[in-house]
C-alpha cells in the first residue's frame, strides 16, 4: 500500500512498497483510510524497502485549494451568523411600540406576567443579535486570513520552483546591497536578517529542485 510521508513543512511526499516512475498515476491512502489518485514526480530516495517520490494530486488539490475551500465555508458561516444576528434585532424590535411607551409594569394586574415576558424576550433576542454579530466578524477576519493563505506558494507545489528562483534572486541582491552600501540600513540588524533570509531562500531553492526540478 501507498502511503504518505511528511518531507518538509507542508511537504508530504509518496512512501510505496515498489518502484514508481515519472508521470505515472498511483493511488496513496491517507492514515485515515482515504485514498487519493497523485502523479509522480521525481525519485526521492529509498530507504527499508520503501521508495520516496514528490506527487502531486490528480485532481489539482493542494495547499491553496484548502484555503480556498476554507475561505468559502467560512464566509458562509459569516453571512449565515449575520443572518441570524440580524433575525434576532428584529424579534428583539418586535414589541418596541408598546416597550417604548414606558408603560410600568403593573404589580399583581393579569397583565404583569406578560409584560415581564416582553421584556424578557425583548433583552434575550438582543442578546443573542449581539452574540451572532460578534460570530459573524469573528469568521470574517478568518476569511481574510484563508484568502491571504490561497494566494501563498509553498514547497508542496511544483511552481515553488519558479517562486523560489525568483526569491533567491532578490534575497542575494539585497543581501549584496546591504554589504555595499547601496542600499541603506534600517537598523543594526539589517544585514544579519538578510542573510538569514538569503540563507533560508537557498534551503527553499535546494528542496524545490529536489521536489520539482
Amino acid at each position: 500500500m501507498n502511503t504518505y510521508k511528511k518531507f518538509a513543512p507542508n511537504v508530504f511526499i509518496a512512501k510505496c512498497t515498489e518502484r514508481q516512475k515519472s508521470g505515472e498515476t498511483i493511488i496513496l491512502t491517507t492514515k485515515y483510510g482515504k485514498e487519493h489518485e497523485c502523479v509522480v514526480f521525481n525519485f526521492i530516495g529509498q530507504k527499508d524497502d520503501y521508495w520516496f517520490y514528490s506527487i502531486v494530486r490528480s485532481d489539482g488539490f493542494n495547499s491553496q485549494e484548502f484555503a480556498k475551500r476554507k475561505a468559502k465555508k467560512l464566509e458562509s458561516a459569516s453571512l449565515n451568523a449575520e443572518k441570524k444576528s440580524t433575525d434576532y434585532w428584529k424579534a428583539s424590535n418586535k414589541d418596541s411600540d408598546f416597550l417604548s411607551l414606558g408603560e410600568p409594569i403593573k404589580i399583581g394586574h393579569h397583565s404583569e406576567k406578560r409584560h415581564r415576558k416582553l421584556f424578557e424576550q425583548a433583552n434575550n433576542n438582543m442578546s443573542k443579535s449581539v452574540e451572532f454579530s460578534k460570530k459573524a466578524e469573528e469568521y470574517e477576519s478568518r476569511v481574510a486570513y484563508w484568502e491571504d493563505k490561497a494566494k501563498t506558494i509553498n514547497l508542496s507545489m511544483p511552481e515553488s520552483l519558479e517562486y523560489y528562483e525568483f526569491e533567491l534572486v532578490r534575497a542575494e541582491m539585497k543581501h549584496e546591497g546591504l554589504k555595499s552600501g547601496e542600499i541603506k540600513k534600517e537598523h543594526s540588524y539589517s544585514l544579519t536578517y538578510a542573510k538569514k533570509n538569503l540563507n533560508e531562500m537557498k534551503k527553499n531553492m535546494d528542496l524545490a529542485k529536489r521536489l520539482w526540478g
